[in-house]
């Protein structure tokens, strides 16, 4: 009889375990993901009416634009290249996306070289050598005879190959996906705070101009008021406490002045830190005018809030990749089919070492599975379930939490454009009042108290409707946020 061919057989049983495995592989155990339903409402309880200056299309990246400053848009866009925040978060991006090139590489087979060269033999009699048996599957042990000296080369290279047949690696990398996707939806979270971060300090920073030229001038008025007073009382016509009450006046005024100079220096150093600069290098020149708009924003349908906002994003990643987890833990139920090879070449003779008498082979199908493990793998399969419904519940309370930051801005942006309204009615009237009480006084007609709560109740409600501007503009940047930084643009 004819006995088979070694290499052949070796051949036909990897191809039969591989066939096997490939049929087997195309399942995987576990659920496969589905993303549970939010009902959204139709509309947002507050209407919003689009102004007719708002563009028709914003680019999601520039929302900030609708403020129409050109030093804030340069701002912003030093933001992601600048802020070191966000290149943490940048770089725990990167280490996602190495974990998930890592996890794609288990799904291939491992290859290892090695190669040696021994020097052997004696000052007399017998030695061994390592040499090929010439079957091609072996080596055997020659003689060494008479002393002679012999360098034995030797070359292997093998493989293992763990076959994914129950879906546990291609469910690892789809949990390693999973993350690494949330991971880019927390820097896309990340630089959407910062840019919000930047545009709140820099409008707080401008408001704060405007409060110092109202207060500025406010300071010039109470002098000329102080001076008025010295006179009258130098000319016996008004009392020591006249002058008493303007010179508290003045005082009072220029260190609201000096208050709002720090305001506005530590506001200087936070937008120097939000963009990556040293705080002692960097300065903002002071406006002479606070021309900022406050802008109008359409919001769209509340179910685009689902796709736009980069945390429900992150969160809804993380709820995947935690059902991929499942998959993971129910696969240790199930054996694990390795396929393991090698080749061997050994040689006296460097010329020869690759050659087919040289050669040797082997190839092996391992099978393991876990006997007895005392509810091992039964905890890790409940403890994925586990974290999965942690990952849904953060996901419904993130997107929750959305709605009501966006529900919350609206009213807010609502209310405070009918609060400046009376605000503005409000600072007209005061000023009026002040100008005709001391016109009063300098008639005689009035004490100087009316004229000093008159003063006081004009430069309060001036900064109150400055406040309140500033307000309107910061929460439109809110409300830019919490959309996800932009909004749906209006139908045309």
């Amino acid at each position: 009889m004819n006995r088979p061919d070694s290499t052949s057989h070796h051949r036909r049983l990897y191809g039969a375990v591989l066939l096997g495995a490939l049929l087997l592989g195309g399942c995987a155990v576990g659920p496969n993901y589905h993303r549970p339903a939010f009902a959204t409402p139709p509309q947002y309880k507050t209407a919003v009416t689009p102004a007719a200056t708002t563009p028709a299309a914003l680019p999601l990246a520039n929302w900030w634009t609708l403020f129409n400053d050109p030093l804030l848009n340069d701002l912003e866009h030093q933001v992601e290249v600048s802020n070191q925040n966000l290149a943490q978060s940048e770089a725990a991006f990167r280490q996602t996306v190495a974990t998930e090139r890592e996890a794609r590489s288990a799904l291939w087979p491992t290859v290892n070289g090695a190669a040696s060269a021994t020097r052997s033999g004696g000052s007399g009699g017998r030695g061994t050598s390592v040499v090929p048996s010439g079957s091609g599957s072996s080596t055997v042990v020659a003689p060494i005879v008479g002393g002679q000296t012999t360098t034995l080369y030797q070359a292997n290279i093998t493989a293992d190959w763990e076959l994914d047949v129950w879906g546990r690696l291609r469910r690892q990398l789809e949990s390693a996906k999973e993350s690494s996707q949330a991971s880019a939806a927390d820097l896309a979270t990340a630089t959407l705070s910062a840019q919000g971060q930047l545009a709140t300090a820099y409008l707080q920073l401008r408001e704060a101009d405007a409060e110092r030229d109202l207060v500025a001038a406010t300071v010039t008025a109470y002098a000329r008021a102080l001076q008025i007073t010295q006179n009258r009382y130098d000319a016996g016509q008004a009392a020591k406490t006249d002058v008493l009450q303007a010179q508290t006046q003045l005082f009072t005024a220029q260190d609201q002045e000096a208050s709002l100079a720090l305001q506005r220096s530590q506001l200087e150093n936070s937008i120097a830190a939000l963009i990556g600069k040293s705080a002692s290098a960097f300065t903002i020149e002071p406006a002479t005018e606070w021309h900022i708009p406050v802008p109008d924003i359409p919001v769209g349908v509340p179910s685009t809030l689902l796709e736009r906002r980069p945390d429900i994003a992150a969160a809804e990643r993380r709820m995947a990749a935690a059902n991929a987890e499942i998959g993971v833990a129910e696969a240790a139920y199930f054996p694990s089919l390795t396929l393991s090879g090698g080749l061997t070449f050994v040689s006296t003779s460097v010329g020869t070492l690759f050659a087919h008498s040289s050669q040797s082979h082997n190839a092996q199908a391992a099978l393991s599975d876990t006997i007895l493990d005392f509810g091992a793998r039964r905890a890790q399969v409940y403890g994925a379930h586990a974290s999965y419904d942690q990952a849904v519940a953060t996901y419904r309370q993130t997107v929750l939490t959305a709605f009501q930051d966006v529900e919350n801005f609206l009213i807010a942006a609502s209310e405070q454009a009918t609060e400046a309204g009376f605000l503005r009615a409000a600072s007209a009237a005061a000023d009026e009042t002040e100008r005709l009480t001391l016109n009063q006084y300098k008639a005689g007609t009035v004490a100087y108290t009316s004229v000093v709560v008159a003063q006081t109740a004009a430069l309060t409600a001036r900064r109150s409707l400055a406040a309140m501007t500033v307000s309107q503009q910061t929460t439109a940047v809110s409300l830019a946020t919490a959309l996800g930084g932009g909004w749906i643009p209006p139908a045309q």
